[in-house]
């Protein structure tokens, strides 16, 4: 109410009035203008828009402050998750280094272990062939023997068939019986 005192205290003292024309009459648009200009404001007064204006203004504050710490807690909630993400990469990159680590020595293992299975397979094949060799040499030898004995016999054969006569004979039948029957007491 002071407020409209106050307003209607510096329409009196308004420059309308320093000119000597009559300021409060209906001729006067200055006047009619400052009278509908106070019929609205004070419907606007009664109606209590200015509360209702206030309220709704404050009410829109009020949704915008949730709405910035709904977003701060958003950013915060993303910042975290940010961080525990990171966090998470870190640890999967270290287990990543470690099974590339593992799968390294793993493969150098089986390398060695390879190298060392040629190794004992070449010794075995080379034990193996000089085994073969050792025996082909010795199946040579005795198939070289056997021919010399079947060739010495042979020739023995010839010669004891050119040489030997009845006489000759009946003593060699002589001698192995005497021969075979020491041996047989």
């Amino acid at each position: 109410m002071r407020l409209l005192v106050g307003f209607f205290f510096a329409l009196i003292a308004s420059p309308a009035l320093a000119a000597g024309d009559v300021f409060f009459s209906l001729g006067n648009t200055d006047f009619v203008v400052i009278i509908a200009f106070l019929i609205f404001v004070g419907i606007l007064v009664y109606y209590k828009v200015p509360g209702l204006v206030g309220g709704m203004l404050d009410k829109r504050a009020d949704s915008i402050s949730a709405e910035l710490a709904e977003a701060r807690a958003l950013r915060d909630e993303a910042q975290a998750l940010l961080v525990s993400y990171e966090r998470k990469k870190k640890e999967v990159q270290e287990q990543a280094d470690r099974i590339v680590a593992t799968a390294k020595a793993e493969a150098m293992q089986a390398a060695e272990a390879a190298k060392a299975d040629i190794t004992s397979s070449i010794a075995r094949r080379l034990a193996a062939a000089e085994e073969q060799i050792a025996s082909a040499q010795g199946a040579a030898i005795k198939d070289v023997r056997d021919e010399a004995i079947r060739v010495a016999v042979a020739a023995a054969k010839a010669v004891i068939a050119d040489q030997m006569d009845a006489k000759s004979a009946s003593a060699l039948i002589d001698d192995s019986i005497a021969v075979v029957g020491d041996k047989m007491h």
